[in-house]
């Protein structure tokens, strides 16, 4: 298939009834943003396009509970996430909202176009009814248990557990979710899509790539397990799916059609649409003529979701799209799997997850280092896993250890030797060592190697293998390192200067390269980098493309003469106490409801760990001891360092107890310490031992005493 004029990119719209997590970025908006960004860099003419989902079921029921309304709920979370969108850095052209009356007026005008043409069937069917809300309820505000795993809570539109698309007559003991009253089911009518009538079209174009005989993709470069999902749903025989829904909260049927009254388009229909109205307000942002984007062959459409979407953007909205007949079919869906959180499933309910508005205030200026953990563990073809110890070792080992490290060294070395100058070199000496006349030198041979090099990392993004473009980066950084090593010029300097003159030349180039390279990886280490060698930042308009150009010519990217900046590291080392907080966080939310039977009271406590062996137990040396002094670890909020009294020593401590107590209110408390407990340095002093304390359910901290008696240094058993 030939490459096309434009790309049109979308990613699935986040559903505003919650903040962001990392399972988001990492399903949706980190491969969709490097692809936009790829593809601006290439040249290519290019709309990125998302917005907030904000109607459905499960928004009502948040505003029933919180005492709000719907609009509140999803002013709070589009507001959220345009901010938290903004701050990590994925780069839309337009983040619109389906609460606009832009959307509105497009999905009615849709939902009209297809009820002319006779697209739908009008039909009667029992809905169940809550007698006392006195009102049909959407299969979001019905749970049960799944028919096909006994998934306890499963919804009545979708099991999460096993991910069964569901009807709510199909639930075993179906409820309420809005009250304990009696659900009975009553007539009420809806318009639905055929999509069995589709059918036949929809299995040619998922497992050939064919509608009509017209290629329009390449199943081979689809996922498999986007195929496999899709070929499972056609296989197993598709249904007629309503459009509409029994609602107060939503895009209104239109008025002028018969039975309208009280109806609202099912999300399912009205969110894909919108991606139009959200490029159709690009558009008119930008006097630009949005079908072009949505109606010409030459444009290429592509949806960037989680796998839980792939039903909703494979086979309902291509044959939404079909059927009003002048619209693209996407051309790839590249759809990531789930990423788990330190060994379990990210879930919201538990509040199981790494929020990313929490992350960027917790640990401010580090964008980058986040997005290069996700891009690193993307769910490209399986479910992957976040762990705060990875993220940690990512940094210090690769960012910091490999890419920091090499730039760094660049930078240094040029201000060092030429003032910040780009050395100008005879390309007579460069061509030493070369067998013949038509063998290139050292500097032009490796310019040419790493012009295979970036061009092997194009072909990845292209392919939508993030991970594998990251990784490529990475070794172009390893290889200017290993280069740099072997030639070792700050001892040539003293031998050969003229030779350190090609080294360091070839190496800015390479850090020139990496400086557009990374681009569509990590934005603000671009910046940054363009800042170290005194050059425009990136405005992402073709840059990549002109760089392999004059990679390929031969040419250099960064002039001989050019001045740089100064040393400016890229990326710092994270520290123990920073994880061990977010981890401690995180492990705050394993919080669960234990009931005292004995009173009926139920209190909020941390559930038990893994039973251990007494063996293990007695391995534990527990001292009685005191408080001598107390004083905050510089830079750090949340710890004290203590010194206290075992009666046959004194020890120094530091504990994460700053934001409790006042150190001078501690100074004389009996505590008792972990005294075996291997020593370890947090923020540059060396802690030996642990003080025990105890949570309370509102979150506050006692030390766990020896009685007055104990003397200090005597044995806890």
């Amino acid at each position: 298939m030939r490459e096309k004029k434009r790309y049109l990119i979308t990613a699935a719209l986040p559903y505003a009834n919650g903040p962001l997590h990392i399972g988001h970025l990492a399903g949706a908006y980190l491969s969709s943003d490097i692809f936009a960004r790829f593809q601006r860099l290439a040249g290519k003419d290019v709309v990125f396009i998302c917005g907030s989902d904000e109607h459905g079921a499960a928004i009502t029921l948040k505003a029933l509970k919180e005492n709000t309304t719907p609009q509140a709920i999803v002013d709070t979370y589009h507001n959220l996430f345009v901010d938290t969108f903004e701050k990590i850095g994925v780069s839309f052209d337009h983040y619109h909202r389906t609460s606009a009356p832009l959307h509105h007026e497009t999905s009615q005008t849709f939902f009209t176009n297809l009820y002319n043409k006779g697209e739908f069937q009008e039909r009667e069917s029992e809905q169940y009814y809550d007698i006392t809300a006195e009102q049909f309820l959407a299969d979001r505000y019905i749970k049960g248990t799944c028919p096909k795993c006994s998934h306890p809570d499963a919804y009545g539109d979708q099991c999460e557990n096993c991910g069964s698309s569901l009807s709510p007559t199909e639930l075993i003991d179906p409820k309420s979710t809005l009250s304990d009253g009696k659900l009975e089911l009553r007539k009420t009518k809806h318009w639905y899509l055929p999509l069995n009538k589709y059918e036949d079209w929809l299995k040619e174009w998922i497992n050939t790539g064919e509608v009509n005989g017209e290629k329009l993709h390449y199943p081979e470069d689809w996922k498999n397990h986007v195929l496999g999902q899709c070929k499972s749903w056609l296989d197993s025989g598709l249904m007629p799916r309503a459009m509409t829904r029994d609602l107060s909260w939503g895009v209104d049927v239109p008025q002028d059609i018969e039975g309208a009254e009280g109806k609202k388009l099912y999300v399912w229909l009205d969110a894909p649409i919108g991606y139009i109205s959200s490029t159709k307000q690009w558009a008119i942002d930008n006097n630009k003529d949005w079908e072009t984007y949505w109606k010409d062959e030459e444009t290429e459409l592509v949806h960037f979701i989680g796998k839980d979407n792939i039903v909703f953007h494979c086979i309902i909205f291509p044959a939404i799209l079909k059927a009003h007949g002048d619209y693209i079919l996407p051309v790839n869906v590249p759809a990531n799997q789930f990423m788990n959180l330190e060994g379990d499933k990210i879930s919201t309910s538990r509040n199981w997850a790494v929020w990313v508005h929490e992350y960027l205030q917790d640990i401010p200026n580090k964008q980058d280092e986040l997005r290069y953990t996700m891009i690193k563990n993307m769910p490209e073809q399986r479910d992957s896993e976040f762990t705060w110890k990875a993220y940690q070792e990512a940094n210090n080992n690769e960012l910091v250890n490999n890419l920091a490290n090499f730039v760094n060294r660049v930078v240094v070395l040029t201000n060092k030797y030429y003032d910040g100058i780009v050395p100008e070199f005879d390309e007579d000496l460069d061509f030493i060592g070369a067998e013949n006349e038509e063998d290139l030198g050292f500097h032009d041979a490796e310019l040419l190697r790493l012009f295979d090099q970036v061009d092997e990392l194009c072909s990845k993004i292209r392919k939508y293998d993030f991970r594998g473009g990251m990784s490529k980066l990475m070794e172009i950084s390893s290889l200017g390192n290993q280069i740099l090593q072997f030639n070792e010029p700050w001892k040539l300097q003293k031998t050969d200067p003229e030779v350190v003159k090609v080294v360091i030349n070839l190496m800015l180039q390479y850090v020139k390269v990496i400086s557009v390279a990374v681009r569509p990886f990590l934005p603000f280490t671009s910046d940054k980098m363009c800042d170290l060698l005194n050059v425009d930042r990136l405005t992402e308009n073709g840059e990549l493309l002109d760089l392999c150009n004059n990679l390929a010519e031969g040419l250099h990217p960064l002039a001989a003469g050019h001045k740089i900046g100064t040393s400016n590291h890229l990326f710092t080392r994270i520290d123990d106490d920073v994880i061990d907080s977010q981890i401690a966080k995180l492990q705050a939310t394993k919080k669960t409801d234990i009931a005292a039977p004995a009173n009926g009271i139920s209190k909020v406590v941390d559930p038990l760990k893994e039973t251990i062996d007494y063996d293990d137990f007695m391995k534990m040396d527990l001292r009685a001891a005191t408080i001598l002094s107390a004083e905050k670890v510089k830079k750090a909020d949340k710890l004290l360092e203590l010194k206290v009294d075992l009666g046959f020593e004194k020890r120094t401590v530091v504990s994460g107890i700053a934001q409790h107590f006042k150190p001078e209110d501690i100074v004389g408390q009996k505590v008792t310490l972990l005294a075996n407990l291997a020593p370890r340095k947090i923020r540059g002093v060396e802690s030996k031992g642990m003080i025990l304390m105890a949570q309370n359910e509102d979150g506050t901290l006692k030390f766990v005493q020896p009685t007055a008696e104990a003397e200090d240094g005597s044995s806890i058993s």
